[in-house]
This record gives C-alpha cells, structure tokens and sequence, in this order.
C-alpha cells in the first residue's frame, strides 16, 4: 500500500513550514508526500472569496524547486507526487522528476490537464469525490486513450471535516467492481477525534491500495487545511497502525499452516482414541472409541467410518491413537 501525507496548504506559504511537513511525513515513513502546485490565475476566478487567501499562500516556481530538491536530498526514499489543479504548471512540474500526480476531482472533465498528466505516463490517483459515474468513466477512458498511466481511483467524501456517517465506504468495492481499477481512501475525517484514526485504518479491510492522509505542522493553530490533518507525532502513529492492519491482512488464497497453527492443530484438533486397553486381533466397536484431544494428531473422527468394524493388528493401552497402519 502506497501512504500519502497531504501536505495540501498547510504550509500557509512559508516555505520553512513545508520543509517542516517534508520531514515529519518521512518521519512517520510515509511513502510519498503530496504537494498541491498551481498557478492561481488559471485555477481560480478573482471572484472566488478564496482567492485572496491562496494568492497570499501561492509559492514560486523557483520556490517548489527548492522544496523538491530538499526532499530529494533529505529524504531520498520518500516520493514526491503532485496535485495539479490547471494545466499551466504541469510542464514545469514535470521537469522536477515527480513520481507521480493526483488529479482533483474538479479536472476530471478538462481535457486540458487530463491530456497533459496521461501524456506523462507516471502514475495517476484520480480522486472521484462528488463526481458521477458517468464523469469518472469519461476521464479513465481519455487517460486510457493516450497512455499506459497506472490510475487508481481516489474515493473520499469531500467535506471538511467529514462525519462518519457520511464516509459511506462500502462504496470502495462497488468503484472497484464497475471500474475493474485499484481504489485508494482519501481522509477528511476530522482530525481532533479518534475517527481520524480507526476510521481511514478500517479502509485498508476495503483493500485500498492507497492511503491518503492530511498532515500539518500544528493542528491547534487552525491553520489552512487544518480540520482533517494529523500533527507530525499522530502521523507517526497513524502510519504504524495502517502498517500493521496491512500485515494483518495476508491474502484469500489458500496457503500452507504456519508452524504456530501446525502447533494449534495439535494443541486443539480431536483424534481417534481408544477407550480402554484393546488386544491384538479385536474387532473394534463404538464403545471402544472416543473423539479426544491426544498427544499429537492421528485419524480424525470424521473417519469414524474406517476404524469400527476392523480388526486390531498390535495391542493398544487406554486412549492410545488408533492408528491406520494399526487396523485391516
């Protein structure tokens, strides 16, 4: 599973909180930290109230590439994918050798970011919040279209905070039945409660193969995209506890007993056993049998059948084994 710290705007455009977030995302062992670039005047009209506040936020083209690098250099594992919002800045961001993109779900109808991001051929996690199944099969089948691009389908519900009634996560396997593509969660649950824990872990049981989580420097500030983000330390906690739901998980293909449930087996499972002293050359009955926990493993009582009526070869003491060598 690929986890995603969401740096978002959290970094309220001081570059030394992004590097803050940078490192507390490698930190906690995230694999990618997610940046949102953009160039405001294509992306959002003056007339938004929000305007302002993202102008006021919005990094340089030279200042991404510092961030990029100081990523790169400081945390040579952790992936840098980016969420575009406009087609602008995508030849730019691709020259800084990202490992792969986010597609908002507000450019999943644009053919002008969608044909720029696929032409890229790097992964793409598309995000379907609030769009409708005829949007999304639109946008997969253009991207399918131009490239080879490994899309994995984004499912959160899109609200800051999210309430957990609203999640409605069962609708991960219907995404990934219609779709027939790998699905990943993306969490707003709000991050000052213990849903923002247990709720986006219970997703990885929905076998998401994408984790996206928000992180910020310091959620009691209530900065920019605070509501949903987890502090360095709980991220740290966060990813471990997504890291051990996923070992948890193992696979549904039948596999061969580990030692500890070969030992369980011979610690629980019930054999054939005798219930007294029998002879050599007697004709066992039911009376003479019993369906027990022994020393070690022997003949299960589903064959029950193939021991009464036969004859004992050797003699046998009291809850003995009977064993099949031991009868014709």
């Amino acid at each position: 599973m690929l986890i995603v710290a969401e740096m978002a705007c959290s970094h309220e455009g001081d570059i030394n909180l992004a590097r803050k977030i940078i490192d507390a995302s490698a930190t906690a062992l995230a694999d990618a930290v997610q940046l949102q670039i953009w160039s405001l005047q294509y992306m959002m009209s003056p007339k938004r109230k929000e305007y302002e506040l993202l102008k006021g936020i919005e990094f340089s083209k030279k200042e991404w590439s510092e961030l990029i690098e100081y990523s790169r250099e400081k945390h040579p594992h952790l992936k840098v994918y980016v969420c575009v919002y406009e087609h602008s800045t995508i030849d730019f961001i691709e020259s800084l050798g990202v490992d792969g993109y986010k597609l908002n779900s507000s450019d999943l109808s644009n053919p002008l970011v969608l044909d720029k991001v696929a032409a890229t051929g790097k992964p793409i996690n598309l995000s379907v919040g609030a769009s409708t199944i005829a949007e999304i099969q639109s946008a997969v089948q253009r991207i399918n279209s131009i490239s080879k691009s490994r899309i994995t389908l984004m499912y959160g519900h899109q609200s800051f905070p999210t309430m957990p009634e609203n999640v409605n996560m069962s609708y991960i396997g219907k995404l990934r039945d219609l779709f027939e593509l790998p699905v990943g969660y993306q969490d707003h649950c709000d991050g000052d409660e213990d849903s923002a824990f247990w709720l986006p872990a219970a997703s990885v049981g929905m076998g998401v193969s994408v984790m996206e989580k928000h992180i910020t420097h310091d959620r009691s500030l209530k900065g920019i995209d605070h509501q949903s983000a987890l502090n360095p330390d709980e991220l740290v906690k966060f990813v471990a506890m997504v890291r051990t739901i996923e070992k948890s998980m193992g696979n549904s293909v039948p596999r061969e007993f580990s030692e500890d449930e070969k030992k369980y087996r011979e610690f629980q499972k019930k054999s054939i056993v005798s219930t007294r002293a029998l002879q050599a050359g007697a004709i066992i009955t039911d009376s003479d049998v019993a369906f027990m926990r022994a020393e070690t493993l022997g003949l299960s009582p589903d064959r029950i059948g193939q021991v009464v009526g036969k004859k004992l070869m050797k003699n046998i003491s009291e809850y003995q084994l009977i064993m099949e060598d031991e009868i014709i």
